[in-house]
């Protein structure tokens, strides 16, 4: 990794404050804590594995990193990609694995959706996480994803209900913590194209034409009514106006 200015230095010292903002709010990471980071390849995870580096500078909690990529055999990356990952991670000093996996098991007879590529990456996350050792897995979801997972859920679920900066699983054994619930995809895109982290072009089938692409556009459509939309419907669900809501029918 090249020497960095002290612009950029600057850039990722503020950066990492904001995802600061989100840990520290919900108590993500506590000391001794050994957080395991789910890597796609993509400049979110890349943008996170770089904050929490940079945090450990100045904050009074010692905490362990590793982190592992999850690559489907049936969409590979490039040696080059690999490549890029690999010594990104090593410059961080934080120890990388990369699984090689099918989408599905081989008795699965149906098609590829998100729902079970979502679902098999985080049971090898939740595998992955147990073999070293680690209670804490951390993904690089950000406000803006949060904010169009509660609208996915009350578009296509009737429910409202969203996507949790900390998620606890197996009676509170592991958990999934998002730390950049608090900071939205443009600050990301910022620091991903200053930094030019080693993002992987995405292999997703259905990239640009899921629920979620459709939930972004609405989403961006919005915010030029209101600059504020995104972290309105972020923020609803801890500002639940219970009066106007329908009494509990059990």
């Amino acid at each position: 990794m090249n020497p960095r200015s002290p612009a950029d230095e600057r850039l990722i010292e503020r950066f990492a404050h904001h995802v600061g903002r989100g840990i520290n709010r919900f108590s993500m990471i506590g000391p001794g804590d050994r957080v395991l980071i789910g890597v796609s390849g993509g400049k979110d995870s890349l943008a996170l594995s770089l904050a929490l580096v940079a945090r450990k500078r100045w904050v009074p909690v010692d905490y362990e990193l590793a982190a592992v990529q999850i690559e489907w055999t049936e969409y590979p990356q490039t040696a080059e990609e690999r490549g890029a990952i690999e010594r990104f991670y090593a410059d961080l000093g934080i120890p990388f694995a990369r699984l090689a996996a099918t989408i599905h098991p081989p008795w699965w007879k149906r098609g590829f959706s998100c729902y079970t590529c979502a679902r098999n990456r985080k049971r090898l996350l939740f595998d992955e996480a147990s073999r070293l050792g680690c209670r804490t897995i951390a993904l690089g979801h950000h406000l803006d994803d949060i904010a169009e997972t509660t609208l996915m859920n009350l578009f296509f679920r009737g429910e409202f209900s969203t996507m949790m900066p900390v998620q606890k699983f197996f009676g509170g054994k592991l958990k999934i913590i998002r730390p950049m619930c608090e900071v939205r995809s443009s600050e990301v895109d910022r620091v991903a194209r200053r930094l030019g982290l080693p993002v992987v072009s995405s292999r997703c089938p259905n990239a640009g034409k899921n629920q979620r692409g459709l939930m972004r556009e609405i989403m961006r459509t919005a915010s030029r009514v209101d600059k504020h939309a995104v972290t309105n419907v972020y923020g609803a669900a801890w500002r639940i106006n219970r009066e106007y809501l329908p009494e509990d029918e059990s």
